[in-house]
């Protein structure tokens, strides 16, 4: 038996771990899952993790075939103006799913998450934690976290139902829209939940 840690030449660790932690994410949810009880499963030192993926979010990400870090998304917004939050947020978000690429990336994601609970819960879980939630404390500072949530949950909702008519049900007035105009619309909406009166 191989030490923890420790694959035999030609093993595919990085994709052990990735498996893992869908397997994990699935039964504990996103909040609760941890990268130890990940690295538990896939038989390896939770180091072993670090060394392949940033942290939770990123392994996230993978798993749930996100096309960008999270991490990179939240600073990119936080490190707009904070009257300018709500259409950075729209633009950096239509930057991710606008192409043919990233269309066809949210709709699988789309169905994956309809059709299956603990996929939902975990995008869920993991959108208003580590995206809008950081997003609302990071430009409201003191901000109670029961009133992060919501307007983070908000914002989620917001975002999530333009792409669904957009993306998956192919509203023809979102389809024919630009993107500046969808900034221009959306993103004064994002701005009230997550930094009104700026």
């Amino acid at each position: 038996m191989s030490p923890r840690g420790r694959r035999p030449a030609g093993s595919d660790t990085r994709g052990e771990i990735v498996e893992a932690a869908r397997a994990e994410f699935a039964e504990r949810g996103y909040d609760a899952a941890s990268l130890r009880g990940i690295a538990r499963r896939a038989g390896v030192d939770s180091a072993l993790v670090h060394h392949y993926f940033a942290g939770k979010p990123a392994l996230f990400t993978e798993v749930m075939t996100v096309p960008v870090d999270p991490a990179y998304l939240v600073e990119t917004v936080i490190g707009q103006p904070r009257e300018r939050v709500g259409e950075a947020l729209v633009a950096t978000f239509l930057g991710i799913w606008d192409s043919p690429e990233g269309q066809e990336r949210f709709a699988a994601l789309a169905r994956s998450v309809l059709t299956h609970e603990e996929a939902a819960r975990m995008l869920r879980e993991f959108l208003v934690r580590e995206v809008f939630a950081k997003v609302a404390v990071a430009h409201n500072p003191g901000l109670d976290p029961a009133t992060a949530e919501l307007r983070a949950t908000l914002a989620a909702g917001q975002l999530l139902g333009m792409a669904m008519l957009r993306y998956l049900l192919r509203f023809p007035a979102l389809r024919r829209a630009t993107v500046p105009e969808l900034i221009a619309e959306v993103g004064p909406v994002i701005q009230r939940y997550l930094a009104p009166d700026a």
